[in-house]
């Protein structure tokens, strides 16, 4: 047990040894059949190999101890799912500090809502929830980005300025995704962006950069004025 903890090769013939367990517990907390292509399979077997990471002996059984910890992810998980369906549908308000009418750029949140709220379109309630799972690596979710979402007109130059350099440097994108830290020194020394304003629009910058790099054609829509940046 304790091998495995260093040697991916053992990790990997434990969970495989261990594969009808942690199905089994992710079906009793999930209330229903699992199968190694639901979503919660993923999160189980993260559970596990946090089990596997941080089990001691003298905790007593190996498997009781990964039972609770897939219990309380698969919890986490659900909990998380929940917030998601709540958030989706409602009013753009939530999105936003201010409504639509008030603002000649709408925040991304708040124009994705109101689409949302208008024809439900399931590409694009794909696309956030997606985005949202790759965002959680960075620490943050789609829905948090009415905090960070730059307002003023400069600002926005500013990030898309900023969203537009990593773009177009495919290393330092690499290494923000390799090491989930924004490259502020970098993007401040080379474009002159005050270190405020990244700091401060990080999650925002992080995430255009994701979208616009990503599988995301009904997010990137919304972001036509770092699309403008990016054409010059």
């Amino acid at each position: 047990m304790q091998d495995a903890k260093w040697d991916e090769t053992k990790l990997e013939a434990l969970i495989e040894q261990s594969m009808s367990y942690i199905l089994k517990c992710t079906s009793v907390v999930s209330r229903r059949y699992i199968t190694k292509s639901d979503d919660e399979w993923s999160v189980a077997l993260t559970a596990f190999s946090q089990a596997v990471m941080e089990y001691d002996p003298e905790r007593g059984n190996f498997y009781s101890f990964a039972e609770i910890l897939i219990r309380r992810r698969l919890v986490d998980y659900f909990r998380s799912q929940e917030r998601f369906r709540a958030e989706i549908l409602a009013s753009p308000e939530v999105f936003s500090s201010g409504s639509l009418e008030d603002s000649p750029q709408p925040s991304l949140q708040a124009a994705v809502s109101a689409k949302l709220l208008v024809c439900e379109p399931d590409d694009l309630r794909l696309e956030i929830e997606a985005a949202s799972q790759v965002f959680a690596q960075y620490g943050f979710s789609f829905f948090d980005l009415s905090s960070c979402s730059p307002k003023a007109a400069k600002t926005r130059e500013s990030c898309a300025k900023a969203v537009a350099f990593l773009l177009n440097q495919p290393i330092l994108l690499s290494e923000l995704r390799s090491s989930k830290q924004l490259p502020i020194k970098v993007i401040e020394k080379t474009t002159k962006i005050p270190r405020k304003i990244l700091d401060r629009h990080r999650k925002y910058i992080i995430a255009a950069a994701e979208i616009l790099s990503g599988e995301y054609p009904g997010l990137a829509e919304y972001m036509w004025f770092i699309r403008k940046e990016l054409d010059q």
